[in-house]
């Protein structure tokens, strides 16, 4: 079942002014949607019903019909956790509050990244990574530390990887890919000029692109060929983004472990050498 209301969300701001009017009526108002016929949520939301067609097809449904059908099923399901969601971190609040809170919300943000994938399009990106000649990963700030993981992840089964922490030699590394290689992207905001430029790099040498990004419209969704979105909760405290890292974390884990399953018996041939086992010198050192 597709998730209308996180499609819903993350896709306001890619809307014209009278579909995010509909949009957010229906965010504000979602158990009345069981009940509007197209017509009366027209009327109510001073648009037309052409419009809110529009801007049902826009999140991926056939029509008004299809999404009230997957939003009253949502709202029945989720009620209760969509008020518990919005709670935020409070100076009142006691360590076990923070505990429940921080936890809930990254729970949330797994499901409703969940909610999000498209399992065609994840298949056609596990099969990228399997021809690639080499997986040139890009991202920065919180966004690089998901790419990180996934080059240690990539590498532990021999698979050719790249990745750079300084900007400049991640657009160097664009510009010196090839159409048999694969980029693949990690920005939250999808907005981040730099990573926007290093996508341009690659679109230029015919280097395929995997985006992992929100799912709303932006230059880097616009510069990928295929796109993982992951759903971006808000922050609970300011800075700090929580649960979108969460979102990227859980995308990568998915992807690198549909292509390991696809390489099952090499993966298999490559555990051994994956073991890394700490040396004498290093266990009387304390280091790795």
């Amino acid at each position: 079942m597709k998730s209308a209301l996180i499609r819903l969300r993350e896709s306001r701001d890619s809307m014209s002014a009278t579909e995010r009017s509909v949009s957010d009526y229906l965010l504000d108002h979602q158990g009345e949607v069981m009940g509007l016929s197209i017509h009366q949520l027209a009327e109510k939301t001073f648009a037309s019903p052409s419009t809110v067609i529009r801007m049902c097809q826009r999140i991926g449904f056939a029509g008004y019909k299809e999404f009230r059908q997957a939003v009253t099923c949502e709202v029945a399901v989720h009620r209760m956790s969509r008020q518990r969601e919005r709670r935020e971190i409070t100076q009142s609040d006691s360590l076990d509050d923070i505990v429940d809170k921080v936890t809930y919300k990254n729970i949330m943000s797994l499901e409703d990244t969940k909610n999000l994938i498209d399992t065609d399009t994840l298949q056609a990106c596990v099969e990228l990574v399997r021809g690639a000649r080499t997986v040139l990963l890009f991202g920065l700030g919180e966004s690089l530390s998901a790419v990180q993981d996934l080059n240690l992840k990539l590498l532990r089964i021999n698979k050719s990887c790249v990745v750079n922490d300084d900007w400049r030699a991640q657009l160097l590394q664009a510009r010196n890919a090839g159409s048999n290689d694969l980029g693949i992207v990690v920005s939250c905001s999808g907005e981040t000029a730099e990573v926007i430029e290093c996508m341009k790099a690659l679109r230029e040498r015919g280097t395929p692109i995997v985006a992992i990004t929100r799912q709303v419209s932006s230059p880097v969704a616009s510069l990928a060929d295929y796109r993982l979105y992951s759903a971006d909760g808000e922050s609970m405290v300011n800075g700090g983004a929580i649960s979108s890292r969460m979102s990227q974390l859980n995308l990568i884990d998915i992807l690198f472990t549909a292509f390991a399953n696809s390489e099952h018996e090499y993966g298999l041939d490559q555990r051994p050498r994956a073991r890394v086992v700490k040396t004498q010198t290093a266990r009387r050192l304390g280091t790795a």
